[in-house]
């Protein structure tokens, strides 16, 4: 039976960088680089002449990474279930390097339990321990539609991904209108909700725009996102900043906390600080920030 690991274990990412599997001399440096986590993309930046050498590549800086006294997050994001790369993906991957899989492309819950049925089965063959968890993208009308069945498939499912380019592009939506980047956010934010996982935001293309990519992550942050996908390490330090609580926010957090708890203490559910009536939600939301600054997943 899967045992997901305790919560004091689990770690999410304010960035996550991009890295091209078919680009071997890139691996070492971001391994040591500023981001929180890692993506090693075996999926679309590899042609199909590329992918078993790169899948051969990227397991060996897994192997590497495991023996990394301080590493990211390490992510692979695998070919999509129903192609030919799929499986042999997984199996090449299962290294003690390995965090998580990044599943793209799933539709529904069934995919997720797919993937989690195969990655059960390879770990009891490697006799691993910890789990691999699950960063499933959501890529379509209909994965959005079905978002909350997806990150409720299974156990091992540590957030659920958006991607704008694949979900827009066959739509013709505008990428670039804030108002269909916040809706679609929202939407996919309100979903990993209903079901307790994470929600974390997607790549932004335009590596020359900076400002437009502080913008997005902001909103994203303001959504209540936890992280968001890099596609250059410079947007690494602004995803890193934007996703960070600030002293004043921890501060205030902190204050909360310990008035909520002086209150419980004297039989009191709700507490006014500053002037403001903090009742549970506050109390709950400082918390979740509180945790997030110790590297736990709230």
């Amino acid at each position: 039976m899967f045992s997901p690991p305790p919560a004091a274990t689990l770690r999410g990412f304010r960035s996550k960088l991009f890295v091209p599997g078919a680009r071997p001399e890139l691996f070492d440096k971001a391994l040591g680089g500023a981001a929180d986590a890692l993506s090693f993309d075996l999926e679309d930046a590899v042609l199909p002449e590329a992918k078993q050498r790169a899948r051969a590549d990227v397991a060996a800086a897994l192997a590497r990474a495991a023996a990394l006294r301080q590493r990211p997050l390490v992510i692979v994001r695998v070919n999509a279930p129903g192609t030919p790369w799929f499986e042999d993906d997984l199996r090449a991957l299962m290294q003690p390097g390995l965090d998580w899989i990044n599943l793209p492309k799933a539709e529904s819950a069934a995919d997720v339990l797919h993937a989690a049925k195969l990655l059960g089965d390879l770990e009891a063959a490697a006799n691993r321990a910890t789990p691999v968890g699950l960063l499933v993208n959501i890529e379509s009308a209909t994965a959005l539609a079905r978002a909350a069945d997806i990150g409720a498939a299974h156990p091992r499912v540590t957030g659920l991904q958006l991607g704008l380019a694949d979900l827009y592009e066959p739509l013709g939506i505008a990428r670039h209108d804030g108002a269909n980047v916040h809706a679609t956010l929202h939407a996919l934010r309100m979903a990993a909700a209903a079901v307790g996982v994470p929600a974390y935001d997607g790549a932004y293309p335009d590596i020359a725009d900076l400002d437009g990519f502080r913008a997005e992550a902001q909103m994203a942050r303001r959504l209540g996102f936890a992280g968001k996908s890099c596609v250059h390490p410079r947007q690494v330090a602004l995803a890193n900043e934007v996703f960070s609580a600030s002293a004043d926010e921890l501060a205030w957090a902190e204050r909360v906390v310990a008035a909520a708890g002086q209150a419980a203490a004297e039989g009191r559910g709700v507490v006014v600080l500053d002037g403001r009536m903090i009742d549970a939600p506050f109390v709950q939301r400082a918390r979740h920030l509180l945790q997030a600054s110790r590297g736990v997943t709230p």
